[in-house]
């Protein structure tokens, strides 16, 4: 029978972690819970604070970020991508930590000439290394309206998902030498910027300024069971490892129907497979 100091302990622990879901899941306000890091004098506030919206033109782009910084948990956010001939323009929406050897999980959405399907870049940094790019068509047109783009990220693996579908997993295998994010907390960001020299067919499509400015939206923001990190990140590992059971961090098998039914149908590019790159696959692709 677990002594009495183990129970109170467990209770505590339980208590804390749900004080910190519940101070980070509660309805999205851009101004309670975001800074501007970048011209402001581009980015508007809307209804009420429920949406925000990032501008760019041939001056400048702009750019936010939240206030809180997360270690594991649900990151969603809803956007409406630039519509439009977009061709040239990039907006990045982003977990980061503020370090040298930084982690980093990104979308980036790279504009297209009107007709032409948005691509959807996804990247891992841990610990400063980058470079596991994936790319591929969106199915939907995603100018048309709000998708949710989401970020499920615990001690395993992280997942990429869109609109709730896994389009993306990055396995935890540090057993063999890969580095993964799970010691550093992260900020979500969101930049809207100019990469006409490599976004759309390797930078042969340029901006066309005449259809400046060029405008994304941003709403219904959520960071449920993430855990807010003040200082002490080994709390948060704490917490979660007494919270989550390993059957919450393993994959389903319609998860695993999903990351399949994207990779046949709309993956474009694998780092994983791009042997004048990666003459043998970094090991972490046998298990992604």
């Amino acid at each position: 029978m677990a002594s009495s100091s183990t129970l109170n302990f467990n209770l505590v622990m339980l208590l804390l972690f749900f004080f910190f879901v519940s101070s980070s899941s509660s309805s999205s306000s851009f101004d309670r819970d975001f800074s501007i890091i970048w011209a402001p004098d581009r980015v508007k506030i809307l209804d009420q604070g429920s949406q925000l919206q990032l501008s760019l033109d041939n001056t400048s782009g702009s750019g936010f970020t939240s206030k809180n910084k997360y270690l594991f948990g649900n990151i969603d956010m809803q956007i409406k991508l630039v519509p439009g001939n977009s061709a040239g323009t990039v907006t990045a929406y982003y977990l980061y930590s503020e370090s040298e050897q930084h982690d980093e999980l990104d979308f980036e959405f790279l504009g297209n000439v009107s007709g032409q399907p948005y691509i959807l870049q996804t990247n891992v940094f841990a610990s400063g290394k980058g470079e596991r790019e994936q790319r591929l068509f969106l199915w939907f047109d995603p100018t048309q309206d709000f998708h949710t783009y989401s970020v499920s990220w615990n001690p395993q693996h992280i997942l990429f998902l869109v609109d709730g579908i896994p389009i993306r997993r990055y396995a935890n295998k540090e057993s063999l030498g890969v580095a993964f994010p799970n010691n550093e907390a992260m900020g979500v960001y969101s930049t809207l910027w100019n990469g006409d020299s490599w976004a759309t067919r390797g930078g042969l499509d340029k901006i066309d300024w005449t259809q400046a400015p060029f405008l994304a939206s941003y709403r219904n923001f959520s960071a449920s069971s993430a855990c807010v990190v003040n200082r002490n990140v080994h709390k948060c590992k704490q917490l979660w490892a007494h919270s989550k059971s390993n059957s919450d961090q393993q994959l389903q098998q319609e998860q695993h129907q999903s990351l399949d039914w994207v990779k046949k149908n709309f993956m474009i590019y694998d780092y994983c497979t791009d042997a004048q790159r990666n003459p043998t696959p970094p090991p972490e692709c046998a298990f992604n």
